[in-house]
């Protein structure tokens, strides 16, 4: 089975969006490398936070504020939940949400799961494609979403509709150039259908 085994961002300031990702958390989950490679709107891509109740939620975006990022949808309860949106100063959209509604206890910067979503044209010909390439499927709900099993990973991959991951984020879908992201496995390099670029890592 195919291992996925990290988030590369490409930045302009490798410096400082490292300084960035240690502040808000997520500095285990991300490496960052300098890329001046051009790109407008929306690049395709999401990291999603889960965390265990809305507190968290609120540490997470005050902590991601601090650091230098831009809010984008403000914190909110909804009927599936509470979360919000944020931008991080190099321009990746990081999504923080619970399912809860109230703290349970104090609030603390804990991740109980951190998932890539990956904005597609086409979720079933994608989900093809990477099935294609050795990733095992976990869960799938048609054209709507796909995550994949990479248990050895700390951050799961998954499949979006474009236009509904654009959407979640408060964004119009409409973007070019490059997506400012790299995904490091033991598939060998390839690019897929809507041009996200993969690279050989070490097993």
């Amino acid at each position: 089975m195919t291992s996925f085994d990290s988030v590369i961002l490409e930045v302009p300031d490798p410096t400082a969006a490292d300084a960035f990702y240690r502040a808000f958390g997520l500095g285990s989950y991300v490496t960052v490398r300098a890329s001046d490679a051009p790109t407008t709107g929306f690049r395709g891509f999401t990291l999603s936070l889960v965390v265990s109740q809305p507190g968290n939620v609120d540490a997470f975006i005050g902590a991601a504020l601090d650091a230098g990022a831009t809010m984008l949808k403000s914190a909110t309860k909804s009927f599936w939940g509470y979360g919000g949106v944020v931008r991080a100063p190099d321009g990746t959209i990081c999504k923080i949400a619970t399912s809860k509604k109230k703290d349970t206890g104090p609030a603390a910067r804990n991740i109980d799961q951190i998932a890539l979503l990956l904005g597609v044209a086409d979720v079933k010909a994608s989900k093809r494609f990477y099935v294609d390439r050795g990733l095992a499927v976990a869960k799938s709900f048609g054209g709507k979403y796909v995550e994949f099993d990479t248990p050895s990973a700390p951050v799961t991959l998954a499949l979006y509709p474009r236009r509904a991951l654009a959407k979640d984020t408060g964004l119009s879908q409409e973007g070019a150039g490059s997506h400012r992201i790299v995904i490091g496995s033991d598939a060998g390099p390839f690019t897929d259908p809507d041009g996200f670029a993969w690279e050989a890592t070490s097993a």
